[in-house]
């Protein structure tokens, strides 16, 4: 049987691609940034910082990420962060990030300190991004997952959670929305993104946030319940773009 298993999984081996060898490398289904770092053989914080990743350093399907093939500077008497990221052309918090630096980023002489290359990648930067990046609002289970057909069905997922559970902002916006008694979803929090990206939040037992906030990744919204509809405790969550639902599977990392 265990033979059978390889043979399976050895085709989604062959198309990932040989991140040791590749300048570029698209991430392929069940890949994540450690793994790609590892057979890279290249730091993982070093390809965070040459693709403009940052913490919880997520990767979907499909996306091109930057292999760098690092540089060493040994620090010496007299060097400073300023210098050495003039003399390299790499923003100092890149560097500090490969490193696993905190601020304020002191360097001590005799410190060997990798140098990312900063590579110009096809996606835009995270600055830029028209698109934000989701991460998953809550680590409960999957109970049902998006089933849009012909604009009827689920249109979003449920998760399963706890009473009292933290729910939390699946990408960084602001609080348009925030019901007592939405009918079918209880509770409910809906986030804008901007440039038409929202998420909602739903069955809530108590909502945390006000109308008008502005939240970051990974805040707390509310807590966790089972309002409206809901038969046990979940959480619902959808993903809206220009008010249309998208399968949030499709945007969610791998976890």
């Amino acid at each position: 049987m265990k033979h059978f298993a390889l043979l399976a999984f050895l085709p989604l081996l062959l198309a990932a691609g040989d991140p040791a060898t590749e300048a570029h490398h698209v991430v392929a289904e069940g890949e994540t940034l450690s793994g790609i770092a590892s057979r890279a053989g290249v730091p993982m914080g070093v390809i965070a910082a040459a693709n403009g990743l940052v913490e919880p350093y997520n990767v979907r399907v499909g996306q091109t990420l930057a292999i760098p093939r690092q540089r060493v500077h040994v620090v010496k008497d007299g060097d400073t962060g300023l210098a050495i990221s003039r003399r390299y052309g790499v923003p100092f918090e890149n560097i500090a990030i490969a490193n696993g630096m905190d601020e304020p980023y002191t360097v001590k002489t005799g410190q060997r300190l990798i140098i990312p290359a900063v590579i110009a990648v096809s996606e835009t930067p995270v600055e830029t991004r028209t698109e934000p990046y989701f991460r998953w609002p809550h680590d409960g289970a999957v109970l049902l997952g998006f089933q849009r057909r012909d604009d009827k069905g689920h249109e979003g997922i449920d998760l399963a959670a706890k009473t009292g559970d933290m729910v939390r902002a699946s990408s960084s916006g602001t609080v348009v929305y925030a019901q007592q008694d939405s009918g079918r979803f209880g509770r409910l929090i809906v986030l804008d993104h901007g440039n038409g990206w929202r998420t909602r939040y739903g069955h809530l037992s108590r909502i945390t946030v006000k109308l008008g906030d502005v939240v970051k990744t990974g805040e707390r919204l509310g807590l966790a319940g089972s309002g409206g509809v809901a038969t046990r405790p979940e959480v619902h969550f959808d993903i809206l773009k220009d008010n249309v639902p998208v399968d949030p599977a499709k945007k969610l990392p791998q976890r």
